[in-house]
């Protein structure tokens, strides 16, 4: 008898088994007077086995000595290790070479190029069994490798964006001992030099920001915070730079309501989107900052009237070191950060940002916050309606206009700067 055939016969005396003791157990037994019911008996050791193998996370496999596949959970199906019924070829070599050693060999099962399958990396473990079985578990590590890919790219990109600045002020530096004898070249590279050191020291600050907010540090306690005071405090920082670049600042009403959060940070976010939107607009054209109430949230976009954002470049605008015209971002200073730390920002206070933009006619980037408890107006109960009529059940609020941010300056005339 060979020894699939004694795997069959063992399965099927299980299946048997299972079934006649869920047939006595459903049988009622009275109780004798003044007894008490004995608990149900425990599942058989075999079906509990058979249970867990089941529902295992990973990815398990049975395989004779013959490399054919006699048990497998659905988690393996999933992740590639068993395909119509038989094992992925590296799987399948992986567990000869373990047969041969008697030791557990680990194999890459990542899937091929060309085959569509959601995970991005597999990584398996074939270890024996008896008589020449052995278990292949497979465990989805894709989460794993971007994790890893994402702080390799990280690396790389704040090395080059070190680079460029420390490299241009020792060539800037070259040039002033070369042009000691004239005051008016000294000036110039001079000056490019305390451009380069600003652009060098504003990178490692957003760089710190970024580090404390992704975890690195605990983030400061929350109280309540004026949004009027987070619009007015972010536009006098901001100040200064758009009147350098000719650039009208339009801001609305004070909205009067209060959100939990730690207002530097708060400040921090906003200045990041009004000076985004100063360094992609042209000379005199109007930025707008608008806030609205919408439910239990607070809103403040920025709306400029620049270049816009391509489709295909709006999801990535809030990566790190991401830039849609990366020779205007240099020109104007900017580390490519700025957008990253706008999204830790809200991310960590509980809220969101999010982008409407067009190009040729602009974008908007809106912050969206929970207002605080104190100030949630509760929501208006509807009348009771009387017997035997009916009320239609209250529609839910639309989403909003991205185009409501985009007012123009006769919407908002209280001006900055």
């Amino acid at each position: 008898m060979t020894v699939l055939a004694t795997v069959l016969i063992a399965a099927v005396a299980l299946v048997v088994g299972v079934a006649v003791g869920v047939a006595v157990g459903r049988r009622r037994v009275p109780p004798p007077d003044g007894g008490v019911v004995a608990p149900p008996a425990p599942p058989p050791v075999a079906d509990l086995l058979q249970r867990a193998f089941r529902a295992a996370e990973v990815g398990m496999a049975v395989l004779d000595r013959t490399g054919e596949v006699v048990l497998h959970n659905a988690q393996a199906a999933e992740l590639g290790v068993v395909r119509d019924g038989q094992a992925d070829a590296r799987a399948a070599a992986a567990f000869q070479t373990m047969l041969q050693t008697g030791e557990l060999v680990t194999v890459d099962l990542s899937p091929l190029r060309g085959r569509a399958r959601p995970r991005a990396a597999v990584l398996a473990n074939v270890r024996p069994l008896v008589d020449g079985y052995g278990l292949v578990e497979a465990t989805d590590t894709s989460e794993a490798v971007r994790l890893e890919a994402t702080r390799r790219d990280f690396v790389a990109n704040v090395s080059h964006e070190l680079k460029t600045p420390v490299g241009a002020m020792g060539v800037l530096a070259e040039a002033v001992l070369d042009a000691a004898d004239d005051a008016d070249e000294v000036r110039r590279f001079g000056t490019k030099i305390v451009n380069e050191s600003r652009r060098l020291g504003n990178l490692v600050t957003e760089l710190i920001a970024l580090s404390r907010l992704t975890g690195a540090e605990r983030l400061p306690e929350m109280c309540a915070v004026g949004l009027d005071d987070v619009v007015d405090a972010a536009l006098a920082r901001s100040k200064v730079t758009a009147e350098s670049a000719r650039i009208d600042i339009v801001v609305d009403r004070p909205l009067g309501i209060e959100v939990d959060g730690d207002e530097t940070l708060l400040v921090t976010a906003l200045s990041n989107l009004v000076e985004n939107a100063i360094a992609y607009s042209p000379p005199d054209a109007v930025v707008s900052v608008s806030r609205r109430r919408s439910g239990h949230w607070a809103e403040i976009s920025v709306t400029d009237r620049g270049i816009g954002i391509a489709p295909e470049h709006q999801v990535r605008v809030f990566e790190r070191f991401f830039r849609v015209d990366p020779a205007r971002s240099r020109a104007t200073g900017g580390t490519g950060l700025g957008l990253a730390i706008v999204k830790h920002v809200l991310a960590n206070h509980g809220g969101e940002v999010g982008l409407w933009s067009s190009p040729g006619t602009g974008s908007t980037f809106t912050m969206r916050l929970p207002v605080r408890a104190a100030d949630r107006r509760p929501l208006p109960v509807p009348e009771a309606a009387a017997p035997g009529e009916s009320r239609p059940e209250a529609a839910s609020p639309p989403p909003p206009d991205p185009t409501d941010a985009t007012r123009r300056p006769a919407d908002l005339p209280d001006r900055v700067g």
